[in-house]
């Protein structure tokens, strides 16, 4: 350890301490917080406290994903990707090569942890456990598969691992054979899948978004499972760790969802993890459940309490960003019921096919169907809807056109097209 280093560590030690037992001492052992608090505390753990002040940097986009713990991938480009329009929400405009050099790099890796995700590469021993024995991950793993063509699999990784990295694209597909969806993906695409899935495969890099996999030994050499890998339940308890601070609040309903881990009660790990001092017991009202915040976000506990910490940011999010991406937690949290609806036949949509939810100074207060039309350099709104009790004000028509514009700007879509909106809104949002 480099000379100092640990007593900066028990510098830190010491100051978290302080500021959580403050923290409760304050608020009579355990505080009582209004749902606002609980929203600001979600937030700022989130990256959505206050608005970028500063152009963003591309180690900004490595700390949001790791504030963030994982970042969600989705395909869909009716507007920016789901991975890319994440980070924007929470550092403004940025170069989406970035990202896609934090992968090749080595910074992050791919696995599915809430669902296909990007993850700090400093937890792949958290979620490794998963590749080892891959028979609780249900679709993601195609067991079945796997059995029926074991020996072409193992004959791929072989090639994999003597000719080098592969694409899926490098497979042709039988003449005639068409793809449309995973649920028709060509034999090789399938075997890639097994491998990725158990572990044998990792995602060197993307090209063009496209997954470039190479053996896990070529992309991760200094890792060894006999030396490195933690126990079960050791990787579990930091998973749930990561779950709590990247939530802000926490209860034991929300706890499995965030990285999949087994459906069970969470209540007595909770407290356990409370009991050890990483994390502090609150109330919220109007919530039955216990709640915690974790250690780290202590010191905003008061400030949050009182109002004199609040959210003031205004922008879109992905229907795959983390605030919403757990239905009840997003109707619990902000009494907002969302649903990607792109999967969905539209006969049967009811706001549109690319939703995306608008936050606003700490409320989500509608939702706008996004279309970026990049050759003719439109970004089309087709529809706008504000939630019941929202007012039109000026403030929030002021912080709507600046967010919508920002967001039209970064996609190279600069000219706003309002369809479908409340009364006056559209004029007001396209105003000079």
């Amino acid at each position: 350890m480099p000379e100092g280093e640990g007593d900066v560590d028990v510098e830190r030690a010491t100051s978290i301490n302080a500021s959580v037992d403050a923290a409760i001492d304050t608020h009579s052992n355990t505080p009582t917080l209004p749902l606002s608090a609980a929203r600001t505390l979600h937030l700022a753990a989130q990256g959505l406290l206050v608005p970028p002040r500063r152009k963003a940097t591309p180690d900004e986009v490595l700390a949001a994903i790791r504030r963030m713990a994982q970042l969600q991938i989705d395909t869909i480009h009716v507007v920016a990707r789901s991975p890319y329009f994440v980070l924007f929400s929470r550092i403004g405009a940025f170069e989406p090569r970035w990202l896609d050099a934090l992968l090749a790099a080595g910074k992050l890796f791919e696995y599915w942890s809430h669902e296909a995700c990007f993850v700090p590469i400093e937890d792949y021993g958290l979620l490794r456990h998963r590749m080892l024995d891959p028979s609780g991950m249900g679709w993601k793993y195609a067991a079945a598969w796997h059995e029926q063509y074991r020996e072409e699999i193992s004959a791929l990784l072989e090639h994999i691992r003597a000719q080098g990295a592969v694409r899926s694209a490098d497979f042709a597909r039988a003449e005639g054979e068409k793809g449309s969806g995973w649920w028709n993906w060509k034999p090789e695409k399938r075997h890639l899948e097994v491998l990725f899935a158990i572990g044998a495969l990792m995602v060197a890099e993307r090209q063009n978004f496209h997954r470039v996999y190479d053996v896990t030994e070529r992309v991760l050499p200094h890792w060894n499972d006999a030396r490195d890998l933690p126990p079960r339940e050791h990787a579990e308890r930091a998973l749930l760790l990561h779950t709590c601070r990247a939530l802000g609040v926490i209860r034991a309903d929300w706890a499995a969802d965030y990285y999949r881990l087994p459906r069970r009660p969470y209540s007595g790990a909770l407290h356990a993890l409370a009991d050890a001092g990483e994390l502090v017991p609150v109330r919220v009202e109007g919530w039955k459940p216990d709640a915690f915040v974790h250690r780290d976000h202590a010191p905003l506990i008061a400030d949050a309490a009182n109002g004199a910490l609040a959210s003031t940011v205004t922008t879109l999010l992905s229907p795959f960003d983390p605030v919403v991406w757990d239905r009840k937690r997003a109707v619990t949290l902000f009494d907002f019921d969302y649903a990607i609806e792109c999967y969905v036949p539209a006969a049967k949509r009811k706001y549109g096919y690319f939703v995306l939810p608008i936050l606003s100074r700490g409320k989500l207060v509608g939702r706008a169907d996004a279309k970026a039309h990049r050759a003719q350099g439109i970004f089309e709104l087709k529809s706008l809807h504000l939630e019941p009790g929202v007012r039109v004000s000026g403030r929030l028509v002021a912080d709507l056109r600046r967010a919508l514009q920002r967001c039209a700007d970064w996609h190279g879509t600069p000219e706003l097209q309002i369809g479908a909106a409340p009364d006056g809104l559209a004029a007001a949002l396209l105003e000079a």
